[in-house]
């Protein structure tokens, strides 16, 4: 029991140390980098929240390509499919752990909104789905927004638009 105390006593006399523990004050001399210096430069291609490229590439979308939507596919597993699943019904892998499921971009209130209010939705958030800014930046939320356009045509194209071929795989199930 004396060993347990002793233990406690050591383990909340450490917590103390957290509060006087050494640190660095901003433009002082700093040991710890290689320049000496306590203010480190941020990384190449870090753009501030203000800068002119990044507000440019918010403001306009890019035009509509092959290359842009397979970019938006791949963003878009990676990002969206495990809520929203790989077709954008809202089955995504983590509804079936139990977390609320989102709205399927296939409803009519979905297909109405703009391409700006999907792009602001991905990166502000928008009821539980929380913001992806800081993880997708502007050039892919567009790329994004592109393939969840091509998602909603795919499953919303009519049977009679497809030639011969086409129509014998969805019969088939293919």
């Amino acid at each position: 029991m004396r060993r347990l105390v002793l233990l406690f006593a050591l383990l909340v006399a450490g917590c103390d140390q957290m509060a006087r523990q050494p640190r660095y004050d901003a433009f002082k001399p700093a040991v710890l980098f290689r320049d000496g210096k306590t203010m480190q430069a941020p990384p190449a291609g870090t753009l501030a929240a203000e800068d002119a490229p990044l507000q440019a590439a918010e403001r306009t979308p890019p035009p509509m390509t092959p290359v842009l939507i397979a970019r938006g596919r791949e963003r878009y597993d990676i990002f969206c499919s495990p809520c929203h699943d790989r077709a954008g019904y809202g089955e995504g892998i983590v509804v079936a752990r139990g977390f609320p499921r989102p709205a399927s971009f296939h409803t009519p209130a979905q297909r109405a909104l703009s391409d700006r209010q999907i792009f602001d939705a991905i990166g502000q958030g928008s009821g539980m789905m929380y913001g992806f800014a800081d993880r997708v930046g502007p050039q892919d939320r567009w790329a994004i927004v592109a393939y969840i356009r091509s998602l909603q045509m795919s499953q919303a194209a009519p049977v009679a638009s497809l030639n011969t071929d086409e129509r014998a795989r969805v019969d088939d199930g293919r």
